[in-house]
């Protein structure tokens, strides 16, 4: 939300650190709803084995309830978009923090896998319109010059929330003594686990109460007195704020509420949203929800005693991390493209590892193992995996979606392309435990050829934003 009139601010920003440190823990703020989506997403890790056991479902049952979050994410991220311009987006962000709420409360407290199924429904509602306002958002708020390493705050936040989850998950399971249906508080271990979640969810709806509304929606409104003392804490007293608020005006009025038809094109949709979606599609075939939803059951299966599963679901979150400040420093140095083909060759090699690595799995039941050799391959593999994805299509496709779009459709177009990966991660996690029963290294078989399709798909359709204004995107 950016223009060129703002270019020679670069100095006088730098040159103010109290208005750089505003900007940032707006930023932050917005981006809980972020730690939220990754810790809610990836603390089931450790719930799986609880709850096959506690309500004695098969395979294909709790896949379902696994991945039943996802299809009210893809419902919350169609509604984010519409939501925020109507409501606005601190709106938008406080209904996602009731929701979070209500979802851990009712997860850690289950009578059936039924009700449990509707908590996770409720949960990933919040999950979606996290994923859709933090980005939408943070690129209306931040200065050109830093937007990109900022909406990567979201991407950030997602990875230590798996992060952390993966941590309390660990611990929670060493003080049941390494039982996931122990007796902890009253409750079966992996309820506690689910239930912490209460927590930060307590803290986002918070932090929202404390940051400003997006200047663009209060433009929208036509609250501009209040856009105005927003814009001159966000870019200073240099800023001409008669021509911002112009320039902001000139670009709502060819917003006109953004609708569904407003993406329709010759192929049923415009050619930036297919790109928008196929991008989406990608981020999640390649396979790497399968790490942060069921790494612990995974690495059991090839014969890892559970606690060491749960360390090993641990290290890859702070994989993660390290890979996700890799590509904060990177990504407004090199270009979000040059990160996003890297980062899939990179996966497609590492995932061709595990897929050998698995092959070599013998045994049955309890008795299953691999053999040395494939076993460290496959533990360095996953986590190099994890570390390329981190670097790349982690954190460059939320940027790239909340830059891309022209101005005039992006909230709607984000809202379809973040509902096309909650689908496509539904596809993969209700999927996997089946998968996994016929062939699991045919599986990373799949996975490894989606990174690879992925490498010309960004060559050839990808448009680079670095540098570019959100208006330039028009």
């Amino acid at each position: 939300m950016t223009s060129t009139a703002q270019q020679p601010a670069a100095g006088g920003l730098s040159a103010r650190p109290d208005r750089l440190r505003h900007v940032v823990f707006i930023a932050a703020s917005a981006a809980m709803g972020g730690f939220l989506f990754g810790y809610d997403s990836a603390v089931i890790n450790g719930a799986v084995e609880g709850i096959r056991g506690r309500f004695d479902v098969g395979a294909g049952t709790l896949g379902a309830v696994i991945a039943i979050a996802l299809l009210g994410a893809a419902g919350g991220a169609m509604l984010a978009g519409r939501l925020a311009d109507r409501v606005g987006r601190l709106r938008v962000m406080q209904l996602a923090a009731l929701l979070f709420l209500a979802s851990s409360v009712g997860s850690m407290l289950p009578f059936t896998a039924w009700d449990l199924s509707f908590w996770r429904i409720v949960g990933g509602a919040a999950i979606g319109m996290a994923s859709v306002i933090g980005p939408t958002y943070i690129a209306e708020v931040a200065p050109t010059q830093y937007r990109g390493r900022l909406v990567s705050f979201q991407q950030a936040a997602v990875v230590l929330g798996i992060a952390v989850s993966q941590l309390v998950n660990w611990m929670v399971l060493t003080l049941a003594d390494g039982d996931q249906r122990g007796s902890l508080l009253g409750l079966e271990a992996w309820q506690v686990m689910l239930g912490i979640a209460a927590v930060p969810a307590v803290v986002y709806g918070l932090l929202a109460l404390r940051i400003p509304e997006s200047p663009r929606y209060l433009i929208s409104a036509g609250r501009t007195d209040e856009a105005k003392d927003v814009l001159r804490r966000l870019e200073g007293e240099h800023v001409d704020l008669d021509a911002r608020v112009a320039e902001i005006e000139r670009s709502v009025r060819s917003d006109d509420a953004p609708r569904f038809r407003d993406l329709r094109g010759r192929f049923g949709l415009l050619p930036i949203v297919w790109v928008g979606i196929g991008l989406s599609v990608f981020q999640q075939f390649v396979g790497i929800n399968v790490i942060f939803y069921y790494s612990s059951s995974l690495w059991q299966s090839v014969g890892i005693d559970p606690s060491s599963s749960f360390f090993y679901s641990f290290t890859t979150s702070v994989i993660n991390i390290v890979g996700t400040v890799i590509a904060m420093v990177l990504i407004d140095r090199v270009g979000r493209k040059p990160l996003a083909v890297t980062g899939s060759a990179g996966m497609a090699v590492s995932l061709s590892a595990v897929a050998w690595a698995f092959s070599h799995k013998t045994g049955t039941g309890d008795n299953i193992s691999l053999p040395d050799t494939q076993a460290a391959v496959a533990l360095i593999a996953a986590h190099t995996f994890v570390l390329f994805f981190a670097m790349s299509l982690g954190v460059a496709v939320w940027v790239l979606l909340g830059e891309m779009f022209p101005s005039r459709i992006r909230a709607a177009a984000l809202g379809v392309a973040a509902c096309a990966q909650w689908i496509a991660n539904w596809l993969v996690t209700a999927t996997f435990p089946a998968m996994s029963e016929w062939n699991l290294s045919g599986s990373y078989v799949i996975y490894a050829i989606f990174a690879t399709l992925a490498v010309p798909f960004i060559i050839k359709w990808v448009p680079e934003t670095k540098g570019r204004t959100l208006e330039e995107m028009g």
